[in-house]
């Protein structure tokens, strides 16, 4: 387990990042651009060895620092996960620099993250859309982008003619779907607002 020493070691020999306050598992915030240096450190000096996961988090358009990458490590030896967060300091084109060359199963976490929140990751080896076609116009987990999503038309003409398929909003019953802020991760199922609806009742007016 992650003990008091092993974070003050941690924190003593690197300036740029700094523990944030978290219920669930240690977290630290890193300054983007030493990024892979820190997952380097970690997997190769602190036994940081497995990237569980790699997404972002829009904290919404009115907020100062709109964007962070956030990443998950476990450690075999500690029996302990590790988060990190890294903020985008540009709101208006995020952007981090890819730790693929340390994870390599860093790649499609990035290409899904660019392709649902629009982050760019510099020095990533193929950074091209993983779920929506190249020219989709929207970043569908943006706080701006609605649940039902937005009708637009598929790419290619023939696939819609074949299938007679529509790109339609779908009807999110009950959402908005929100976690609780506090506790375990692993008890942090998403739970709809408003449950008085679904696609047996419709929602009220």
């Amino acid at each position: 387990m992650i003990d008091e020493d092993f974070v003050k070691s941690l924190l003593a020999g690197h300036d740029c990042i700094k523990v944030v306050h978290q219920d669930d598992c240690l977290t630290i915030s890193c300054e983007p651009e030493y990024l892979p240096k820190i997952c380097l450190h970690l997997r190769d000096e602190e036994t940081f060895d497995l990237l569980v996961d790699l997404t972002a988090i829009d904290h919404g358009v009115e907020a100062e620092i709109r964007f962070s990458v956030v990443l998950h490590l476990y450690s075999l030896i500690h029996k302990s996960y590790l988060r990190i967060h890294a903020n985008c300091l540009d709101n208006d084109c995020p952007l981090v620099p890819s730790v693929s060359s340390v994870f390599p199963a860093a790649n499609w976490h990035e290409r899904e993250t660019f392709d649902m929140f629009g982050i760019k990751f510099s020095e990533h080896p193929n950074l091209k859309r993983i779920l929506m076609w190249d020219d989709y116009p929207y970043f569908p987990l943006r706080k701006e982008f609605p649940l039902a999503g937005v009708e637009v038309p598929l790419p290619a003409a023939d696939v819609s003619e074949v299938t007679g398929a529509d790109v339609d909003p779908a009807p999110m019953m009950g959402g908005p779907f929100v976690s609780p802020g506090t506790g375990r991760m692993s008890n942090a199922e998403p739970r709809a607002k408003d449950e008085s609806w679904s696609e047996d009742a419709e929602k009220p007016l």
